[in-house]
């Protein structure tokens, strides 16, 4: 167990002290401001605070993790080594920066309370973020200064064994829709089809009725192949179904049509299932309220894991509406068009409440990839680059990679030639590390 001294045992540093210590390299942690105490502690222990007691080994705090609410910081990102840090704390520190403050920057996602400019959706865009601005979103930052941590602990500390942690992958597949065609309903497909006649999409027309007599298979379902490689993998997939009402942004199947509810009991046959929040379920906790006891009566378990519609966060109301709910994990930390990471680590981490000053129950599963972001990489091979040097980065921190595709992008349509690929490798990725 590592016992850290410090001045003051505040939330915030308790919360991030867990998440590098505990959470990304395995080891305990607890706490003290009784120097007495520290003295007799004859394991891993580091000194917290603003001036060093001795020798021990000790790290300058800043004071992000001693206030309460918000303070719009003058940031200053410079380089360390192969990454980027914030918060320099000088000479006699053990390591040159609070990686605790910065990393607790970036995993309360501070900076998303502060004034920034919203896209269309009402997303904070990564073009906005810290990281972006200072080229360091595609690398898992907080694992990295962990591990930067941890190397330092392991001179002054020899003889200590760390834990091995282990890369790992989680595979999300996010149906917002799980039919092209089928179970559309009549006013829907007679719309469909005036538009696809006036348009002159003919091959849509066709294809259209060629899957609603049964001639053709619907370009949507791709369950079947999901599920075979799913029966090879040891890593859980998990799929999120949009069972939200019809509306302005939501298209799905209505969740009262019999054989989508069969689809998806015989998804969580071999997968976990989650819930796709609607759009309006974001601000609304009576919809939202509504589309998980729906949830719970298709798959007949309570619903554990949550997902919003376009990747929409309203920090903190949305987190909030999900803790009030007792869902347990979501999956929306990411960036739809940016490959990265937006909380700055591949850890799932829980959810710091910063108007509260309280650590809640929910984890945050951050996701690092979505297919969408690789759209505009031209070749297949610029996409397996550019997935590969994310793949490398997570799996130097032993973290955990999730992957965020869509059941259509198993399509034979063009516009995802070669996401099977993409798929594929990221599941042979863990494969590697057996």
């Amino acid at each position: 167990m590592l016992l850290v001294y410090t001045h003051n045992i505040s939330p915030r540093l308790k919360y991030v002290f867990r998440h590098i210590c505990t959470r990304v390299l395995g080891v305990k942690v607890d706490f003290t401001n009784t120097i007495e105490s520290f003295i007799a502690h004859n394991s891993l222990k580091m000194s917290y605070t603003k001036q060093q007691l001795g020798s021990e080994f000790f790290i300058k705090s800043h004071d992000i993790l001693f206030e309460q609410g918000l303070n719009d910081f003058d940031i200053h990102v410079s380089d360390w080594d192969n990454t980027k840090c914030f918060f320099p704390n000088g000479e006699k520190s053990a390591i040159p920066y609070d990686i605790f403050a910065a990393s607790f920057y970036l995993l309360s996602r501070y900076e998303e309370y502060l004034p920034h400019v919203k896209d269309e959706y009402g997303r904070f865009m990564a073009t906005e973020s810290l990281a972006y601005k200072h080229n360091f979103l595609r690398q898992p930052v907080v694992d990295i200064w962990a591990y930067k941590f941890k190397a330092a602990l392991q001179k002054q500390f020899p003889d200590y064994e760390f834990p091995e942690q282990h890369y790992s992958i989680k595979p999300i597949i996010d149906v917002p829709v799980a039919y092209h065609f089928k179970l559309k309903g009549l006013m829907r497909t007679t719309g469909g089809t005036v538009k696809d006649f006036f348009k002159f999409r003919l091959r849509d027309l066709y294809m259209r009725y060629a899957v609603l007599l049964g001639f053709k298979h619907d370009p949507y379902d791709t369950f079947k192949y999901i599920i075979n490689r799913q029966k090879l993998s040891k890593f859980k997939f998990l799929f999120f179904f949009l069972i939200g009402d019809y509306s302005t942004y939501d298209k799905g199947i209505n969740p009262n049509k019999r054989n989508f509810v069969s689809l998806i009991k015989h998804v969580a046959d071999y997968c976990e299932v989650g819930l796709k929040a609607s759009y309006f379920a974001i601000d609304d906790a009576e919809i939202l309220k509504k589309e998980k006891k729906r949830m719970e009566e298709i798959i007949n378990m309570p619903l554990k894991s949550s997902r919003q519609s376009f990747s929409r966060l309203n920090l903190p109301d949305s987190y909030r509406n999900l803790i009030e709910l007792e869902i347990q994990e979501d999956y929306t930390m990411g960036y739809v068009n940016q490959l990265g990471f937006r909380a700055g680590s591949c850890t799932p981490f829980l959810f710091y409440d910063l108007d509260y000053e309280v650590q809640t129950p929910l984890k945050i599963c951050p996701y690092h990839f979505l297919d969408y972001a690789l759209l505009k990489e031209h070749s297949l091979l610029d996409k397996k680059k550019a997935l590969g040097a994310l793949i490398d980065e997570v799996k130097a921190v032993n973290g955990e990679f999730t992957a965020v595709f869509h059941n259509y992008t198993f399509s034979e349509n063009e516009r995802w030639n070669g996401y099977k690929e993409l798929f594929n490798m990221i599941l042979n990725s863990a494969q590697d590390e057996d």
